[in-house]
């Protein structure tokens, strides 16, 4: 059972996010920390700009920390088997084919979207309009380049 504060994750994102949550926790921010009490050792606060500089990142990995935590709270394992007979859900890789063309993308959580990889995320208007959609159908997306119609070729 899923809600609007879940985030759909592949295993593989899930995994680099605990990554990167555990280098924010047990590095960055204790390195920055140090970095904010050398400069303190060094006197006037107000013209040392080590010392405003560590405390912008360290206001930065901390808001990023808490947001990775969020994430991690929330995160839901995309399970492929689980698509309903062949019906395009997250996690499934799709070849569609418009103007000629035949592109393949991967449906996954906003947190793994990387256009330029062919991911898309599920709450984009292009990966919403695939979801629930079978090999045959044609689906009519809005994008910046205007109305595209995409025929479904192939889900995975």
């Amino acid at each position: 059972m899923s809600d609007e504060n879940t985030q759909y994750l592949t295993a593989q994102g899930l995994a680099d996010l605990q990554k990167e949550f555990n280098f924010l926790k047990d590095t960055k921010i204790p390195d920055i920390a140090n970095r904010i009490d050398e400069a303190k050792q060094h006197g006037d606060l107000s013209e040392n700009a080590e010392y405003h500089q560590a405390k912008e990142e360290m206001a930065w990995a901390q808001g990023r920390k808490q947001e990775v935590q969020y994430i991690l709270d929330n995160a839901e394992i995309m399970n492929v088997g689980s698509q309903v007979a062949g019906s395009i859900s997250v996690g499934s890789t799709i070849t569609v084919k418009t103007n000629d063309k035949t592109k393949s993308y991967t449906i996954v959580g906003p947190q793994e979207a990387d256009p330029m990889e062919g991911k898309i995320s599920n709450e984009s208007p292009m990966g919403g309009a695939f979801i629930g959609h079978k090999v045959g159908d044609k689906v009519t997306v809005r994008t910046p380049a205007g109305q595209q119609t995409y025929e479904i070729l192939e889900v995975k």
